[in-house]
């Protein structure tokens, strides 16, 4: 009796642990008249499906701005359903793509480069469709996402990432949110960058091609950049330099720096002003009224 009470407490730990191993994320809340289309495939590279949440307004107001998502995790970590708060965007109309991208385990780098410019390009395919205004796309993210929106975004029509969805030739984006991410690969020294880049990390040409800093042009999408200067994972200065070769090549920017501010670790209070900065950033833009 006691082999079979030991059994099955042995069970329950194995079940309790999985259960703490994946945590359950809050379901995105959204307007009346939203709509929702979950796990849409947008690419699918060996096998792997690469999955976007779409969050839709209603078709009455005509096409409508869209901002893709990109969480963060240092690639090898995170997923989409850990994020929840679009509510700034769905105030202004917003559709909302959030996408899952190849993590570091599944595929080395550039396989996360490809997949979210699979995904800008999946949007630009399926605009009609989805009742989205092309020419307002905004591409966001956080620490690694923030890498990669601003790979997706800068990479313009530098298709050399497309392997997985060619056939289009105008590929742009209205304006990139980097909250904190790495622009320069080189300078970011960490054990996230090491597994991500693999063998490649020996190979100064190729970490270049995928560092946002160097795909800065004089037709760039305008930034928008915040960063804390105390951040301990992603140094501020990735956030300065880039900063600098924007305005050198003339392209419309804007750095707010948070004070005291670490990697993602902001203040209530902070967290509101940066919110509205982005969205008065887009609003100069065009992008919503």
């Amino acid at each position: 009796m006691k082999k079979i009470i030991a059994f099955y407490c042995l069970i329950l730990m194995g079940l309790t642990s999985k259960a703490q191993e994946t945590p359950e994320f809050k379901k995105v809340e959204y307007p009346l008249g939203y709509t929702e289309q979950l796990n849409v495939v947008y690419t699918i590279a060996n096998g792997w499906e690469g999955k976007m949440d779409l969050y839709l307004p209603p078709k009455d107001k005509g096409p409508s701005p869209v901002v893709i998502n990109i969480h963060g995790g240092g690639w090898n970590k995170g997923s989409k359903e850990s994020q929840t708060g679009f509510n700034t965007f769905f105030k202004k109309g917003y559709a909302v793509a959030n996408i899952a991208y190849r993590l570091s385990q599944v595929a080395p780098a550039p396989a996360a480069v490809e997949d979210t410019r699979c995904a800008l390009i999946y949007l630009i395919k399926n605009a009609k469709a989805l009742n989205i205004d092309i020419n307002k796309i905004v591409i966001m993210g956080g620490s690694a996402g923030g890498h990669l929106a601003l790979m997706g975004g800068l990479l313009g029509n530098d298709t050399r990432f497309d392997t997985n969805c060619k056939g289009l030739k105008d590929v742009k984006v209205a304006a990139i949110i980097n909250k904190y991410g790495i622009a320069e690969l080189g300078d970011w020294p960490s054990k996230s960058l090491n597994m991500w880049l693999g063998d490649q990390i020996k190979n100064p040409v190729f970490v270049q091609s995928v560092s946002p800093i160097y795909h800065v042009k004089r037709n760039s999408p305008p930034v928008f950049i915040v960063h804390g200067d105390a951040d301990p994972v992603v140094s501020y200065q990735q956030s300065v330099n880039l900063k600098k070769k924007l305005d050198e090549m003339g392209v419309k920017n804007t750095f707010i720096t948070v004070e005291g501010g670490e990697h993602g670790k902001f203040s209530k209070e902070k967290n509101a002003e940066v919110n509205t900065a982005i969205m008065n950033f887009l609003k100069e833009l065009g992008i919503h009224q």
